[in-house]
């Protein structure tokens, strides 16, 4: 905590992007893209520990229901400030949503395949002639297209069945369904539940690895406030980092504040979560940094699969500018 509140004063002293705070008081109402879980912890820790408030922010955590609506929301503008998977944000953006990433979280995608062993899948061309159970908004369901392609499958061979969220263990315990797509922050509670018999691959291992849940911000506020902008991402960069080094206070600050949360539950989140924040630009260019390659091919992966309503620059819509590029994803 000492060496956080150092950083402050050190910028506000050197004269740099935090030389002049936010307006004091400046209101901002975060959404996020959940219910609060492992994966926000650094949030929490940073408001307990007053750091937001120190930078001049006025900071309202709200409970999530979704990606779609975050983006939504901060694209009219009920929300200053959002979480949300880049993808759906892009998507909300070919709607007319006014919005722009500022802070990557996820740099690997959070995208998994989870089956039973015992079915006889071994990898994802087994997944032939079988049930897949998601969401019908899935946004993993939307993009499988482009897994089966990459791996010479024909998109059409698989059954999708509708299952909600919460659903999916049960159904694929049972049988209704062979295989189901979850985000890898869960992946303990399918570890717990399915233990040796649990069969898993992440996406990525298939080239399929578009960013994942990203900051997003209001593009009108960012606008008329970009100092606020700038002090949220800077105090919100180092809470990362510094839970990615400590985590346990972290954890405690997450399940101080929200009821029905067990540490012990939220610390393994919280570590896969850090898995996933992990790749060769967080921890050698800068953690949140959007890698101007990834995001073209972002977009194209967006435009192919989602029917963009309309086309955009996708250099619009994403900043690099309140990354401090001297923090880094400890190695």
């Amino acid at each position: 905590m000492l060496k956080v509140v150092k950083w402050l004063a050190a910028a506000c002293a050197a004269g740099g992007m935090m030389a002049a705070p936010a307006q004091a008081g400046t209101e901002i109402n975060f959404i996020l893209n959940w219910i609060a879980g492992g994966d926000h912890a650094p949030y929490y820790w940073a408001q307990k520990n007053g750091l937001y408030e120190k930078a001049g922010i006025d900071l309202n955590i709200e409970q999530g229901k979704g990606s779609s609506k975050s983006s939504q929301f901060v694209g009219v503008g009920k929300n200053e400030i959002g979480l949300a998977d880049l993808g759906t944000a892009l998507v909300a953006k070919g709607k007319d949503a006014d919005l722009v990433a500022v802070y990557n979280v996820y740099a690997n995608s959070p995208y998994g395949m989870y089956w039973l062993k015992s079915s006889g899948i071994k990898d994802v061309k087994d997944l032939a002639g079988r049930k897949i159970g998601t969401p019908a908004w899935d946004a993993a369901r939307t993009m499988w297209p482009a897994l089966a392609k990459s791996v010479g499958m024909d998109p059409d061979s698989v059954t999708w069945v509708n299952v909600q969220p919460n659903a999916k263990l049960s159904a694929l315990k049972s049988g209704s369904i062979d295989a189901t797509t979850s985000f890898y922050n869960i992946h303990h509670i399918f570890q717990r539940e399915l233990g040796e018999d649990m069969g898993f691959f992440p996406w990525k291992e298939y080239g399929i690895n578009p960013y994942g849940n990203s900051i997003i911000v209001n593009g009108k506020f960012l606008k008329e406030h970009k100092d606020a902008v700038a002090a949220f991402v800077k105090v919100t960069q180092n809470a990362f980092h510094e839970c990615a080094v400590n985590p346990d206070p972290c954890v405690e600050a997450l399940v101080e504040a929200n009821t029905g949360l067990t540490a012990e539950n939220e610390k393994q989140n919280w570590l896969l979560v850090a898995e996933l924040m992990s790749d060769e630009t967080s921890r050698n260019v800068a953690l949140g940094y959007f890698k101007p390659e990834r995001m073209d091919a972002d977009y194209e992966l967006v435009e192919a699969y989602f029917n963009l309503e309309k086309p955009f620059d996708i250099n619009d819509v994403y900043t690099n500018e309140f990354i401090d590029m001297s923090v880094k994803m400890p190695q």
